[in-house]
C-alpha cells in the first residue's frame, strides 16, 4: 500500500514516496532486503537485457526491493519519471558518460566542477575517442560557442564545485535542444529541494547521494533521474554491466536520510547565510562566495533558479596554508575533512596549484579567470546543522 502523493507537499513526499510493503511486512519503516538473489517461480531469461520492466526480482545487481524504494523516492522529489541508484556519485557519473557517449562524440562540460568528474572527462574519455571542451558554463554564450556538429552532451554542475558558479539551466537547455544534445546536470550541491533541473529543460540529473540526500556521512551512493526511455538503456548497460550497484543497506540508510531532507536543507541554508555574512565582515577573510549573498555575481539567477541556497560556501583567507594547519589541530565542532552535505560541518582547503593544472587542466585565460576568484586556494565549507554561533566561533579561533 502506498500513499497517494498527488497534490502533496515536498516534505510529505520526502517521507512517504516509494515506501510501500510488497513483502508482507507490516513495518512502518522501509524494509531492508539484503538478499543478493531471489527464488524464481516462473521461466525467466538468464540475461538482464531480456527481462521486462515488470519482471520479478532475480538478482540484486539487476533490481532489489530496497533499492527500488530509494529510486522511487528520489524520482518523486525530482519530479522525474524514473531513477537509477548507483554505488557512488562517481559510479552514476561514469555510468552516464560511458553509457551515453561513443567514439567520435563531443562533450561540452563546465571547466571547474567536481574533480573526479573533471578527471574522467579529461583523462578517461579521450582514451575511448570522446572529445571534451571545458567552458565556463556560468555564461550560456560560452556553451553555445563550444557546440559542434558531433556534440552529443552538455554537462553542467550548478552550483559548481568549488567556486559556486551558477549555470542558467533553462537557457542552456535551449542550446542543447537546438543542437540535438543531451543536457545533464549534476545537482548534488542544490538537491531537489533547491533546484529541479528536469523542470527547467534538463534531460538527466545526477546526484552524489553520499552528500546532502543521505545527509549523515555514513553511506555512499549515487543516482541518475530522468525519463524512463533514457534510463532504460542506462540501467541495462551502466548499472548491470558496469556493476556500480548500490548495496541495499546503503540504500536503506539513504532512504532514512531522505525523509528529513527538506527540513535539513532549510537549516543548512539558514546556517550558511549566517556564517557567510559573518565571514564577509571578518578582517582576515579576503572573499566569500555564497549564492545567497547579494555580493555573489549571479545572486539574481540563483534567486530565480533555486528555492534554497544550500549549505555550501567557499572563502579565501589571508595565509591560507597557515590557517589550514591551525584548522587541523584547533577546530572544535568543525571537522577538517573532505566531502560535504553531512549534518556536521566540514571544511577543506582546495589549493589552486593542486586542482587547476591536474584536475581541470586550466591554462591561459581560463586559469587567470579561476585565480581571479580563487587566488591561491579557497576553503570549501559545508555548513552543518550545529548552532551557527558555534560554527562562527570555531572559525574565529583559527582565522
Amino acid at each position: 500500500m502506498s500513499v497517494d502523493l498527488s497534490g502533496k507537499g515536498i516534505r510529505t513526499t520526502a517521507i512517504h514516496a516509494g515506501e510501500h510493503h510488497d513483502t508482507g511486512s507490516t513495518s512502518s519503516a522501509p524494509d531492508l532486503v539484503m538478499s543478493s538473489t531471489f527464488r524464481v517461480e516462473q521461466e525467466l531469461s538468464f540475461s538482464a537485457n531480456n527481462l521486462e520492466g515488470d519482471a520479478p526480482y532475480v538478482y540484486t545487481r539487476w533490481a532489489n526491493p530496497t533499492n527500488d524504494q530509494l529510486e522511487e523516492k528520489l524520482a518523486a522529489l525530482e519530479r522525474a519519471e524514473a531513477c537509477i541508484a548507483f554505488a557512488s556519485g562517481m559510479a552514476a557519473t561514469t555510468g552516464v558518460l560511458l553509457g551515453s557517449l561513443s567514439s567520435g562524440d563531443h562533450l561540452v562540460m563546465c571547466d571547474t566542477n567536481y574533480p573526479g568528474t573533471a578527471e574522467v572527462a579529461r583523462q578517461t574519455l579521450p582514451r575511448f575517442g570522446i572529445d571534451m571542451t571545458p567552458v565556463d558554463t556560468s555564461e550560456p554564450g560560452n556553451v553555445a560557442s563550444a557546440m559542434r556538429d558531433n556534440t552529443r552532451m552538455i554537462w553542467l554542475e550548478t552550483p559548481s564545485n568549488p567556486l559556486l558558479r551558477i549555470a542558467d539551466i533553462a537557457a542552456i537547455a535551449g542550446t542543447a535542444r537546438e543542437n540535438g544534445a543531451l543536457l545533464v546536470v549534476d545537482s548534488t550541491f542544490a538537491t531537489p529541494i533547491a533546484t529541479r533541473p528536469l523542470e527547467l529543460g534538463a534531460d538527466l540529473v545526477v546526484h552524489s547521494l553520499t552528500k546532502y540526500i543521505g545527509g549523515h556521512g555514513d553511506a555512499m551512493g549515487g543516482a541518475v533521474c530522468g525519463s524512463r526511455e533514457l534510463l532504460e538503456s542506462l540501467r541495462a548497460e551502466a548499472l548491470s554491466h558496469y556493476g556500480g550497484v548500490i548495496s541495499p543497506f546503503n540504500a536503506w540508510l539513504i532512504l532514512r536520510g531522505m525523509a528529513t531532507l527538506p527540513i535539513r536543507m532549510r537549516e543548512h541554508a539558514a546556517n550558511a547565510i549566517a556564517v557567510a555574512e559573518y565571514l564577509e565582515h571578518h578582517p582576515r577573510v579576503e572573499a566569500v562566495i555564497y549564492p545567497g549573498l547579494e555580493s555573489h555575481p549571479q545572486h539574481e539567477l540563483a534567486k530565480k533558479q533555486m528555492d534554497n541556497f544550500s549549505g555550501m560556501l567557499s572563502f579565501r583567507a589571508a595565509n591560507n596554508k597557515e590557517v589550514a594547519a591551525r584548522m587541523m589541530s584547533r577546530l572544535d565542532v568543525i571537522h577538517y575533512a573532505v566531502s560535504l552535505g553531512h549534518h556536521r560541518s566540514l571544511i577543506y582547503l582546495l589549493q589552486t596549484d593542486d586542482l587547476a593544472p591536474t584536475s581541470y587542466g586550466l591554462e591561459g585565460a581560463q586559469l587567470e579567470k579561476y585565480r581571479a576568484v580563487a587566488g591561491e586556494g579557497v576553503f570549501r565549507l559545508s555548513v552543518g546543522l550545529e548552532d551557527p554561533e558555534d560554527i562562527c566561533a570555531d572559525l574565529d579561533r583559527v582565522l
